[in-house]
């Protein structure tokens, strides 16, 4: 069963809300672009592993996104998958063209052709994972439970190439059709061994109990300041920041669409950039409009708890 769904990662959620807010000339705009591209590839890599994985589901405990503290630290894992006789961790990778494993000088190489780049080996990746989940179950009185690894190349078309021992890396890297037969057959080898049997569910659900959300300080990381955002509604059609506030709603003042609830996006990127309170007087300004009792009326539509000792809504 799967206890825990991927959700898109907060610090994508960060960058998609702040990069239509700045200005064209902000200095660091384009390092954000990349960064955020680079992470919706990630994402985009990781559900088209879950439409495989999801296959196991009847039969084991799947936890996505993983984020647990160990010994002060944050380990992110894409999943975990707790089986009848050991844990699985899955790290999805997407990459387009090809690909080289050099297990001898464990390093990634990228080549589309032309250019060659070089990545974190995975393998070395995973292997961190697994070592700060044996501490976390170690913790948690749970020693002694095997982790195996492996890493699922997302995209089908990819051309995996190794550049050393092939058939050692073929045991745990593998495009993500393939990893949950993997995964069934390394169940059947410890079952036949004799390993003893897990109680998987209780396992999930003490991980799912501990799980907490991936997140980074953008705000910080790139150095912006409230001033740097332009306030305003985006239009849900054509994108332009800015609707006009009119009777019962919202109008784009650039392809006339009308909307009751555009401003909630807006909200949203003030409770995710900025903190989990807002003032009447910070909702006109970053709405961009002129009334008090308009701004009660949508803080309060919005599900807000106002606090009258500091006058503040509070999600």
């Amino acid at each position: 069963m799967k206890i825990r769904t991927r959700k898109k990662p907060r610090p994508l959620v960060k960058l998609d809300a702040i990069i239509p807010r700045l200005a064209p000339n902000y200095p660091r705009l384009s390092e954000m672009k990349q960064d955020a591209a680079k992470r919706q590839r990630g994402y985009i890599g990781e559900k088209k592993v879950d439409y495989y994985l999801d296959n196991l589901a009847s039969r084991y405990t799947i936890i996505q996104d993983v984020c647990l503290q160990v010994n002060g630290k944050a380990s992110q894992s894409d999943n975990v998958i707790c089986g009848k006789h050991a844990i699985y961790l899955v790290e999805a990778k997407h990459f387009k063209d090809k690909i080289i494993f050099n297990t001898n000088l464990r390093q990634l190489i990228r080549s589309d052709g032309t250019i060659e780049s070089g990545f974190e080996y995975p393998i070395t990746q995973i292997e961190n994972q697994q070592f700060h989940l044996q501490n976390y179950l170690f913790q948690h009185n749970m020693p002694d439970i095997p982790i195996h690894y492996f890493v699922a190349i997302a995209d089908p078309s990819t051309i995996i190439e190794v550049a050393g021992d092939e058939k050692e890396l073929a045991k745990v890297v593998a495009h993500g059709a393939r990893i949950p037969s993997m995964i069934l057959e390394k169940e059947q080898v410890l079952a036949d061994a004799g390993q003893k049997q897990l109680p998987d569910w209780k396992i999930g659900k003490q991980i799912l109990r501990d799980c907490i959300e991936y997140d980074r300080d953008i705000i910080r990381q790139y150095g912006i300041q409230l001033r740097d955002l332009s306030p305003g509604v985006m239009c849900p059609e054509c994108r332009l920041l800015g609707m006009q506030r009119v009777y019962k709603g919202w109008k784009c003042v650039k392809c006339g669409l009308f909307s009751i609830d555009a401003h909630k996006t807006a909200l949203e990127d003030f409770f995710i950039l900025f903190r989990p309170y807002i003032r009447n007087s910070e909702c006109m300004k970053w709405l961009r409009f002129d009334s008090k009792n308009i701004a009660t009326k949508l803080l309060r539509d919005f599900g807000l708890n106002y606090d009258e000792n500091y006058r503040i809504w509070r999600l």
